[in-house]
Protein backbone atom coordinates (compact mmCIF):
# COMPACT_ATOMS: atom_id res chain seq x y z
CA UNK A 1 0.00 0.00 0.00
CA UNK A 2 1.14 3.30 -1.27
CA UNK A 3 0.25 6.53 1.06
CA UNK A 4 -0.04 10.16 -1.06
CA UNK A 5 1.07 11.99 2.04
CA UNK A 6 -0.39 15.26 0.17
CA UNK A 7 -2.69 15.88 -2.53
CA UNK A 8 -5.92 18.89 -3.19
CA UNK A 9 -8.89 16.61 -4.44
CA UNK A 10 -11.15 19.35 -4.59
CA UNK A 11 -9.83 20.88 -7.34
CA UNK A 12 -12.11 20.88 -10.42
CA UNK A 13 -9.85 18.83 -12.82
CA UNK A 14 -9.73 16.25 -10.16
CA UNK A 15 -12.91 16.60 -8.05
CA UNK A 16 -14.72 16.48 -11.70
CA UNK A 17 -13.82 12.57 -11.94
CA UNK A 18 -12.43 12.03 -7.90
CA UNK A 19 -14.37 8.03 -8.62
CA UNK A 20 -12.15 7.51 -12.05
CA UNK A 21 -8.58 9.30 -9.91
CA UNK A 22 -9.35 7.08 -6.80
CA UNK A 23 -9.58 3.85 -9.26
CA UNK A 24 -6.82 4.68 -11.12
CA UNK A 25 -4.57 5.11 -8.04
CA UNK A 26 -5.76 2.13 -6.90
CA UNK A 27 -4.61 0.16 -10.03
CA UNK A 28 -0.63 2.07 -9.18
CA UNK A 29 -0.88 0.25 -5.93
CA UNK A 30 -2.22 4.17 -3.83
CA UNK A 31 -4.96 3.59 -1.42
CA UNK A 32 -4.80 5.70 1.18
CA UNK A 33 -5.09 9.96 0.36
CA UNK A 34 -4.30 13.14 2.85
CA UNK A 35 -6.43 15.62 1.19
CA UNK A 36 -4.83 19.03 2.19
CA UNK A 37 -6.82 22.37 2.81
CA UNK A 38 -5.18 25.58 2.42
CA UNK A 39 -7.58 27.97 3.36
CA UNK A 40 -10.93 27.74 5.39
CA UNK A 41 -13.23 27.06 2.55
CA UNK A 42 -10.88 23.82 0.89
CA UNK A 43 -10.29 22.27 4.51
CA UNK A 44 -14.03 21.71 5.00
CA UNK A 45 -14.38 20.08 1.53
CA UNK A 46 -11.41 18.23 2.12
CA UNK A 47 -13.32 17.19 5.40
CA UNK A 48 -16.39 16.35 3.32
CA UNK A 49 -14.02 14.05 1.24
CA UNK A 50 -13.20 12.29 3.66
CA UNK A 51 -16.34 12.10 5.49
CA UNK A 52 -17.40 10.41 2.29
CA UNK A 53 -14.41 7.94 0.87
CA UNK A 54 -12.90 5.68 3.57
CA UNK A 55 -9.83 6.20 1.91
CA UNK A 56 -9.20 9.98 2.42
CA UNK A 57 -8.00 12.14 5.70
CA UNK A 58 -8.44 15.40 5.77
CA UNK A 59 -6.23 18.30 6.99
CA UNK A 60 -6.94 21.96 8.22
CA UNK A 61 -4.80 25.12 8.02
CA UNK A 62 -4.22 28.74 6.36
CA UNK A 63 -1.16 28.27 3.31
CA UNK A 64 0.51 31.26 3.14
CA UNK A 65 -0.51 32.67 0.23
CA UNK A 66 -4.03 32.53 2.19
CA UNK A 67 -2.38 34.24 5.04
CA UNK A 68 -3.56 37.89 4.61
CA UNK A 69 -7.22 36.18 4.30
CA UNK A 70 -6.97 34.93 7.76
CA UNK A 71 -9.89 36.90 9.63
CA UNK A 72 -10.39 37.39 13.33
CA UNK A 73 -11.67 33.85 14.65
CA UNK A 74 -10.17 31.76 11.90
CA UNK A 75 -8.29 29.63 14.83
CA UNK A 76 -11.26 29.02 16.30
CA UNK A 77 -12.93 28.05 13.04
CA UNK A 78 -9.72 26.32 12.20
CA UNK A 79 -9.62 23.88 15.56
CA UNK A 80 -13.44 22.57 15.27
CA UNK A 81 -12.23 21.20 11.67
CA UNK A 82 -9.62 19.89 13.34
CA UNK A 83 -11.95 18.00 16.27
CA UNK A 84 -12.96 15.41 13.75
CA UNK A 85 -11.71 11.91 14.06
CA UNK A 86 -10.81 11.61 9.97
CA UNK A 87 -8.61 15.23 10.54
CA UNK A 88 -5.10 13.87 10.86
CA UNK A 89 -3.23 17.49 10.49
CA UNK A 90 -2.67 20.72 10.76
CA UNK A 91 -1.94 22.59 7.53
CA UNK A 92 -1.06 23.39 4.76
CA UNK A 93 0.97 26.27 6.70
CA UNK A 94 4.52 27.96 6.53
CA UNK A 95 6.22 30.58 4.68
CA UNK A 96 6.43 31.42 0.74
CA UNK A 97 9.02 34.31 0.24
CA UNK A 98 9.40 33.32 -3.26
CA UNK A 99 5.86 34.89 -4.13
CA UNK A 100 5.34 36.91 -1.32
CA UNK A 101 1.77 36.82 -1.93
CA UNK A 102 0.95 37.41 1.74
CA UNK A 103 3.27 40.15 3.33
CA UNK A 104 6.28 38.48 5.05
CA UNK A 105 5.18 39.35 8.33
CA UNK A 106 1.21 37.96 7.91
CA UNK A 107 2.58 34.63 7.16
CA UNK A 108 4.97 34.53 10.21
CA UNK A 109 2.02 35.60 12.90
CA UNK A 110 -0.37 33.52 11.37
CA UNK A 111 2.21 30.18 11.05
CA UNK A 112 2.77 30.82 14.46
CA UNK A 113 -0.44 30.90 15.45
CA UNK A 114 -0.94 27.39 13.81
CA UNK A 115 1.79 25.84 15.35
CA UNK A 116 0.32 27.22 18.84
CA UNK A 117 -2.76 25.56 17.73
CA UNK A 118 -0.97 22.27 16.83
CA UNK A 119 0.46 22.44 19.75
CA UNK A 120 -2.61 22.75 21.77
CA UNK A 121 -5.16 20.00 19.94
CA UNK A 122 -1.73 17.47 19.58
CA UNK A 123 -1.78 17.59 15.85
CA UNK A 124 0.97 16.60 13.73
CA UNK A 125 1.57 19.81 10.87
CA UNK A 126 2.22 20.56 7.05
CA UNK A 127 4.12 22.63 6.69
CA UNK A 128 5.27 24.70 3.68
CA UNK A 129 8.89 26.28 2.48
CA UNK A 130 9.84 28.28 -0.44
CA UNK A 131 12.59 30.63 -0.05
CA UNK A 132 12.68 31.47 3.92
CA UNK A 133 14.83 28.28 5.27
CA UNK A 134 16.22 30.80 7.89
CA UNK A 135 13.27 32.10 9.41
CA UNK A 136 11.36 28.54 8.92
CA UNK A 137 14.12 27.23 10.93
CA UNK A 138 14.05 30.00 13.89
CA UNK A 139 10.20 29.32 14.15
CA UNK A 140 10.00 26.20 14.59
CA UNK A 141 13.20 26.33 16.82
CA UNK A 142 10.51 27.69 19.35
CA UNK A 143 9.97 25.71 22.09
CA UNK A 144 6.77 24.01 21.21
CA UNK A 145 5.90 20.39 21.33
CA UNK A 146 4.88 19.09 18.10
CA UNK A 147 6.31 17.21 15.02
CA UNK A 148 5.36 17.60 11.77
CA UNK A 149 6.87 16.83 7.65
CA UNK A 150 8.18 19.80 5.43
CA UNK A 151 6.09 18.69 2.60
CA UNK A 152 7.38 19.18 -1.25
CA UNK A 153 10.72 18.97 -0.33
CA UNK A 154 12.94 21.26 -2.51
CA UNK A 155 15.67 22.98 -0.16
CA UNK A 156 19.46 22.03 0.11
CA UNK A 157 20.45 18.66 2.78
CA UNK A 158 21.74 20.87 5.71
CA UNK A 159 18.53 22.60 6.05
CA UNK A 160 16.33 18.66 5.49
CA UNK A 161 18.85 17.30 8.48
CA UNK A 162 17.95 20.45 10.57
CA UNK A 163 14.15 19.70 10.20
CA UNK A 164 15.03 16.04 10.87
CA UNK A 165 16.79 17.16 14.14
CA UNK A 166 14.19 19.05 14.98
CA UNK A 167 11.43 16.28 14.60
CA UNK A 168 10.00 16.86 10.96
CA UNK A 169 9.85 14.04 8.15
CA UNK A 170 11.03 15.36 4.84
CA UNK A 171 8.77 14.92 2.09
CA UNK A 172 9.52 13.97 -1.54
CA UNK A 173 6.97 14.58 -4.68
CA UNK A 174 7.41 14.93 -8.20
CA UNK A 175 10.02 17.39 -8.77
CA UNK A 176 12.67 14.53 -7.42
CA UNK A 177 11.68 13.03 -10.59
CA UNK A 178 12.52 16.01 -12.86
CA UNK A 179 16.02 16.69 -14.78
CA UNK A 180 18.45 18.10 -13.59
CA UNK A 181 16.73 18.57 -9.74
CA UNK A 182 19.41 18.89 -7.05
CA UNK A 183 17.20 16.74 -5.14
CA UNK A 184 18.24 13.08 -5.65
CA UNK A 185 21.55 13.98 -4.20
CA UNK A 186 19.78 14.79 -1.19
CA UNK A 187 17.53 11.89 -0.85
CA UNK A 188 20.69 9.85 -0.94
CA UNK A 189 21.48 11.02 1.91
CA UNK A 190 18.22 10.67 4.28
CA UNK A 191 17.40 7.86 6.23
CA UNK A 192 14.12 6.21 5.01
CA UNK A 193 12.34 6.47 8.18
CA UNK A 194 12.18 10.14 8.17
CA UNK A 195 10.38 10.27 4.87
CA UNK A 196 7.28 10.67 3.12
CA UNK A 197 6.05 10.60 -0.61
CA UNK A 198 3.36 13.01 -2.04
CA UNK A 199 2.35 14.79 -4.91
CA UNK A 200 0.74 17.69 -4.12
CA UNK A 201 -1.51 16.81 -7.10
CA UNK A 202 -3.12 18.51 -9.23
CA UNK A 203 0.61 20.22 -9.27
CA UNK A 204 3.86 18.77 -9.85
CA UNK A 205 2.98 15.64 -12.24
CA UNK A 206 6.41 13.48 -12.20
CA UNK A 207 8.28 11.97 -15.04
CA UNK A 208 6.84 10.51 -17.59
CA UNK A 209 3.92 12.61 -16.97
CA UNK A 210 5.63 16.52 -16.15
CA UNK A 211 3.25 19.09 -17.60
CA UNK A 212 -0.30 16.89 -17.05
CA UNK A 213 -2.64 17.38 -14.47
CA UNK A 214 -0.92 14.95 -12.31
CA UNK A 215 -3.08 12.55 -9.81
CA UNK A 216 -2.89 10.73 -6.39
CA UNK A 217 -1.59 7.34 -8.14
CA UNK A 218 1.02 8.95 -9.76
CA UNK A 219 2.71 8.96 -6.02
CA UNK A 220 4.24 5.87 -7.40
CA UNK A 221 6.62 7.05 -9.64
CA UNK A 222 8.12 9.77 -6.70
CA UNK A 223 8.52 6.01 -5.16
CA UNK A 224 9.92 4.48 -7.84
CA UNK A 225 12.59 7.63 -7.81
CA UNK A 226 13.25 7.17 -4.46
CA UNK A 227 13.95 3.27 -4.41
CA UNK A 228 16.48 3.96 -7.95
CA UNK A 229 17.99 7.00 -5.84
CA UNK A 230 18.61 4.48 -2.31
CA UNK A 231 19.57 1.65 -4.10
CA UNK A 232 16.45 -0.70 -2.55
CA UNK A 233 13.81 -2.80 -3.92
CA UNK A 234 10.44 -0.64 -4.48
CA UNK A 235 8.76 -2.24 -2.07
CA UNK A 236 11.38 -1.42 0.93
CA UNK A 237 10.51 2.24 -0.20
CA UNK A 238 6.54 1.31 0.17
CA UNK A 239 6.95 0.03 3.44
CA UNK A 240 9.12 2.11 5.18
CA UNK A 241 7.37 5.46 3.85
CA UNK A 242 3.47 4.05 4.47
CA UNK A 243 4.73 3.35 8.02
CA UNK A 244 6.22 6.53 8.44
CA UNK A 245 2.80 8.17 7.17
CA UNK A 246 0.75 5.88 9.78
CA UNK A 247 3.32 6.68 12.52
CA UNK A 248 2.86 10.50 11.72
CA UNK A 249 -0.71 10.80 11.12
CA UNK A 250 -1.93 7.90 13.16
CA UNK A 251 -4.43 6.35 10.64
CA UNK A 252 -4.64 2.24 9.96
Amino acid sequence: MLVDTHCHLYFKELEDDLPGVLERASELGVSRFICVGTNLEDSRRSLELAEHYDSIYATAGIHPHDAKEAKEGYLEELETLLSHPKMVACGEMGLDFFRNISEPVTQKKVFREQLDLAEKLKKPVIFHNRNADEDIINILSEKRDIKGVSHCFSSTLETANIFITLGFYISFSGNLTFKNSTLPSVAEHLPLDKLLIETDSPFLSPLPHRGKTNEPGRVRFVAEKLAEIKGVQLETVVSHTTQNAKDLFGFV
